[in-house]
């Protein structure tokens, strides 16, 4: 990605297909069979959590 021209709605969209992974993180935490690797989704959900604040304060909404 070091595509010099990018416009910034264009990054925003592509983060928005990442952002929304988001859910199927937590839907696949909601299944009772995960066992161990329910750690590594958690861990998954909270990096994620991490990358959208940090994306949000680097290129906040426009009003």
């Amino acid at each position: 990605m070091s595509d010099p021209s990018i416009n910034p709605q264009e990054l925003r969209d592509r983060f928005a297909l990442i952002a929304n992974k988001r859910d199927s993180l937590v839907r696949l935490l909601e299944q009772p069979d995960l066992g161990t690797l329910r750690i590594d989704v958690n861990q998954a959900i909270e990096e994620v959590d991490d990358l959208i604040e940090e994306f949000n304060r680097t290129f906040p909404a426009e009003s």
